[in-house]
């Protein structure tokens, strides 16, 4: 039984449990090792198609609902075995499993194996509720009204909560800050196999794919303005066209953007030639604020205000617009965007931000080295995009065009 290893994940729905299964089994594929994931949910909807999208069948006072849930778990749980005593490593049985009676009979059903739980936690409210949000456009959610998916989906939590028994007689165990993706607690027991590595998993940011991409070209850039909240030009236009027509052939369910116009028509085109494409608006993506400089153009504020230009000029990066930001009081906005876009996307998802030129540089400066005061002079394009992965074997990082002539 060497190197056999059983990971029940353990949280209220929307906590990213099967986010964190798909990037555990992801890794552990690429070291070779034999994985597969069991989800609960998976068997469920297999036995009974028409019947998943409502609370009742969640109710701990619903018999009927009780006994068929039990049923899926005993299932999957039976599979899970089958897969173990064969050729299989590691088996991630991906449900809820909030109870102290649910996780009893995970032990029961491997005596001779070890297992690892891992409860996922969440504590940021408002990351929380923008990912009940995204759940209201699940599969088994298409037939409801978005308001009536979500009700559904509330229930069916409050439901898990009213039963909801926190780890603690577990033997091995790992207490997840999913959104701040960091260990809170941990219990070990035994000897595991792949324990130092999944440590490691849970706590670093890996990254399928990630297309960084500019807005397009907007009526202030033509005037060399700063801020604003302009509209794209024809020409702006085009290029979000452009970039919609490459990304085609890509699945992108996400976009995610600012709160500025300019973003989010650029984003739109794109979304509309994905199939069940979310944009997604984040404030801490908002371009830099540039106080009582916001709408002047680069000459103006030398004209205006050369005591301003003269001060930014030395430091750019520390430098801090009057009654506005600077690259050094945008770091934790834009770190705190970064999380929401890690903890929303699916592990295995491609990911794309739309953003602006001094967000797109912290963006990008958080994943490739660069000093401080390099970072306000990264080139960043409107006519290309930065593509980025990043896992434990490898760190990919490219400027690419996304037409075949870059104008």
């Amino acid at each position: 039984m060497d190197k056999k290893l059983v990971i029940a994940m353990v949280g209220l729905p929307a906590r990213g449990k099967s986010t964190m299964a798909r990037k555990i089994a992801g890794t552990l594929k690429r070291d070779e090792v034999n994985v597969r994931i069991f989800n609960n949910g998976d068997i469920r909807r297999q036995l009974s198609p028409e019947n998943t999208s409502g609370p009742e069948l969640f109710s701990p006072e619903n018999p009927e609902g009780v006994k068929f849930r039990e049923k899926c778990a005993r299932i999957n749980l039976g599979s899970a075995r089958e897969f173990l005593k064969t050729k299989g490593g590691v088996a991630i049985i991906d449900a809820a499993n909030v109870t102290c009676r649910r996780r009893k009979l995970i032990r029961e059903t491997f005596p001779d194996f070890p297992i690892l739980f891992i409860e996922c936690m969440n504590t940021d409210e408002e990351a929380l509720e923008a990912n009940l949000e995204r759940k209201a456009f699940l599969k088994e959610f298409r037939h409801l009204s978005r308001e009536k998916a979500l009700d559904s989906f509330l229930k069916r939590i409050d439901f898990y909560e009213s039963v909801y028994e926190p780890l603690h007689e577990e033997r091995n165990f790992i207490l997840v800050d999913s959104f701040e993706g960091c260990i809170l607690q941990d219990k070990l027991t035994d000897l595991l196999p792949y324990y130092d590595r999944i440590r490691d998993l849970i706590t670093t940011r890996i990254v399928r794919n990630l297309f960084l991409v500019r807005h397009g070209e907007t009526y202030f850039n033509l005037e060399n303005r700063i801020g604003g909240d302009s509209d794209l030009t024809d020409k702006g236009l085009a290029q979000a066209s452009g970039l919609a027509e490459y990304f085609a052939n890509e699945r992108i369910p996400i976009i995610f953007t600012s709160n500025y116009k300019r973003t989010l028509q650029t984003a739109a085109p794109i979304a509309e030639k994905q199939e069940h494409c979310s944009i997604i608006s984040l404030p801490e993506f908002n371009e830099i604020y540039a106080g009582v400089c916001d709408g002047m153009t680069y000459s103006e504020i030398r004209e205006e205000m050369p005591e301003v230009a003269a001060s930014r000029k030395k430091d750019k990066y520390d430098y801090v617009y009057p009654d506005g930001e600077g690259y050094v009081t945008m770091e934790k906005r834009i770190h705190r965007g970064l999380q929401k876009v890690f903890y929303l996307n699916n592990y295995d998802d491609n990911i794309m931000i739309v953003g602006h030129r001094a967000v797109n540089r912290m963006i990008l400066s958080d994943f490739v080295f660069r000093p401080k005061d390099e970072v306000p002079y990264i080139y960043m394009p409107q006519n290309r995009y930065y593509h980025i992965q990043v896992d434990p074997h490898k760190k990919i990082f490219e400027l690419k065009p996304y037409a075949p002539k870059a104008d």
